[in-house]
């Protein structure tokens, strides 16, 4: 039983537990303060009232505080340790805090790289859209294209803003000026309008389009090949798994087996 189990490995239980209650409001807790952490990220990149930015400075240490504290307790809570602290995600955590500890240099940027957590986040989502016959396991696949799509085009245009801004301030003046470029260049529409000038940010750049060129039309074909997927099925409730869309021609349901009824 869960009770019987040392505290610390309770503790790291709950930061990987996604089905009770206390893990689940501890996840999306985690998860609010990502959005507002690049949510300052990006407001900070606006000229703002002295007042409000030193504001939204404390807010910003605070949360670097507390996802510090969350990166020790996944340390002392992970079942191996040492597995955990070369593990992927451990890296994500470190880059997300270095902040803290090197603050006399600039690298607020590094905070945009925990975005790829949220795709961890991902069987949260139980959307029903109707219009799509989507649900459950659907919007779970659907989700996870969206929202890898929308992490990498944010995360390159914190990248590419931190690398030109400084350099380059009439192009890349504000975050939507780097959002316009990663979008434009990711897709490869290449209007010319805003390019690069440091070597890092040319780099930045072929990053970008190889990305563009890889993944996304691999994502949107997933995107797609699911909607017509959906399309394809009728909507018939299995009366003991509660699955609600199955094949056209369908007796009986794809996840337990049993006898559909026919409407």
């Amino acid at each position: 039983m869960e009770s019987q189990l040392p505290w610390r490995l309770r503790l790291g239980r709950y930061l990987d537990d996604f089905d009770s209650g206390t893990g689940r409001l501890l996840n999306l807790v985690l998860c609010g303060l990502i959005f507002i952490s690049s949510g300052i990220f990006v407001a900070q990149t606006y000229p703002l009232p002295t007042v409000w930015a030193q504001w939204l400075d404390y807010l910003d240490t605070g949360i670097l505080i507390l996802f510090a504290v969350e990166y020790c307790c996944r340390c002392v809570g992970a079942a191996e340790p040492r597995k955990f602290i070369f593990s992927f995600f451990s890296y994500l955590d470190l880059l997300a805090i270095a902040p803290l500890f090197f603050g006399f240099l600039d690298i607020r940027f590094v905070r945009l790289f925990r975005w790829f957590r949220l795709l961890r986040l991902i069987r949260f989502f139980r959307l029903e859209i109707s219009i799509f016959k989507i649900k459950a396991e659907d919007s779970i696949i659907l989700s996870r294209i969206l929202l890898t799509l929308f992490t990498i085009i944010f995360v390159y245009s914190g990248l590419i803003y931190q690398v030109e801004h400084d350099i380059n301030p009439g192009v890349f003046g504000n975050f939507l000026d780097a959002l316009y470029f990663a979008v434009v260049t990711m897709t490869t529409v290449g209007f010319g309008d805003k390019t690069p000038i440091s070597d890092v940010g040319k780099v930045v750049t072929l990053s970008m389009i190889l990305t563009g060129i890889a993944v996304i039309p691999w994502q949107l074909g997933d995107l797609v090949r699911q909607f017509l997927k959906s399309a394809n099925q009728q909507e018939i409730d299995c009366t003991k798994c509660g699955l609600a869309f199955h094949d056209q021609d369908a007796q009986f349901c794809k996840r337990c087996g049993t006898a559909l009824r026919q409407n």
